[in-house]
């Protein structure tokens, strides 16, 4: 998904300001708020259901309802930083940054390859199944690295590369593995992550950057704010495609199955061979196991309108690696506070 649910939860403040000072009912609407925002894949996941069975209900979410959703989520993670902290993500930590990087648009990109290829897909599936691939990081991925007690300064600042990076590296990897399948216009692409990435990221950092004390009251909401978006994102594609998501069955299922649980694995086993801590293991292989699936849904809709199907991976790959992600991050934690309660004895 989009996923900027995560954004500004385990994001943190974006800025050096002094707090602002929140009233009780703040304080209570903005917890209430928060412990909504923990439960994202439950949301996500239930909102799949409920549209496959009962379409209407998500019939008024149109497409420009679904663009103007995207770019609200990348508004809320730009609120959660600032233009010092945007350069220093390419300072701090440089080798962590650079290899998280290199897995983030490596693993995926040639799995969902070889996936689009060899799974036995149609074409249109098998282009969704490759645009998936090529997503930048989804900012769910900071709140699933947070419940997993991951490194959190490296997954935001991966997150926040990979975003930055996407307006690059998103329209000439689709070019790359989408080409041979149907025709790509990469300068197209490329203007769409500008306009639906890059611009509203920059604009809420500015915001944050400029008017902190109003941004931090703000910042309580957005996280909640972003998730429902997602949620009504997410729910609008599939009762669009009740038919084409009928169609696709097991085959497709398996496919996006296979694409995350690749990507958590081997992002995982891979740093772990390079020597890193578990730490950075666990959050390297929940950064390239999670991907921007919204962004990916909206690129299909705009770029590959003669090919309905191609949001169907799309759509699946939101509820697959929310519901994995959650569901890995739940167990890492539950073995370290095992692990913590045996040392204490």
């Amino acid at each position: 998904t989009c996923n900027a649910s995560a954004a500004g939860a385990a994001a943190g403040d974006g800025s050096n300001s002094r707090p602002v000072v929140l009233s009780p009912l703040e304080q209570r609407v903005g917890g209430i708020c928060k412990t909504l925002t923990n439960f994202f894949p439950v949301w996500v996941v239930l909102a799949a259901v409920v549209a496959y069975h009962n379409p209407p209900l998500f019939a008024w979410f149109t497409d420009q309802h679904v663009t103007k959703s995207l770019v609200f989520c990348m508004l809320a993670m730009g609120l959660t930083l600032t233009f010092e902290e945007i350069t220093s993500v390419f300072i701090r930590s440089p080798q962590l940054l650079l290899l998280g990087m290199v897995l983030q648009y490596s693993v995926l990109p040639c799995i969902g390859w070889a996936i689009s290829r060899y799974w036995g897909l149609s074409a249109s599936l098998a282009i969704g199944v490759a645009l998936v691939s090529c997503m930048p990081g989804g900012t769910a991925s900071n709140i699933v690295a947070y419940i997993a007690k991951g490194d959190m300064p490296l997954s935001i600042m991966m997150t926040t590369a990979s975003t930055l990076m996407a307006v690059f590296t998103t329209p000439l990897l689709t070019s790359l593995l989408v080409g041979t399948l149907v025709p790509v216009n990469a300068k197209a692409m490329f203007m769409s992550v500008v306009q639906l990435v890059l611009a509203p990221v920059i604009v809420g950092t500015a915001l944050n950057q400029y008017f902190p004390q109003a941004v931090q009251r703000v910042r309580i909401y957005t996280p909640f704010l972003a998730t429902v978006a997602v949620v009504l994102i997410v729910g609008s594609m599939i009762s669009t495609n009740v038919a084409v998501v009928s169609q696709s069955g097991f085959t497709i299922i398996t496919a996006v199955l296979c694409l995350h649980g690749c990507g958590f694995s081997l992002g995982y086993f891979i740093s772990k061979a390079l020597g890193l801590s578990d730490k950075v293991c666990r959050t390297n292989s929940i950064e390239v196991g999670m991907q921007n699936s919204a962004l990916a849904g909206v690129l299909a809709r705009l770029h590959f309108p003669t090919e309905p199907m191609t949001v169907v991976p799309c759509v699946l790959s939101a509820c697959t690696h929310a519901t994995l992600g959650s569901l890995v991050a739940g167990w890492w934690s539950s073995r370290l506070q095992a692990e913590e309660q045996r040392q204490q004895v």
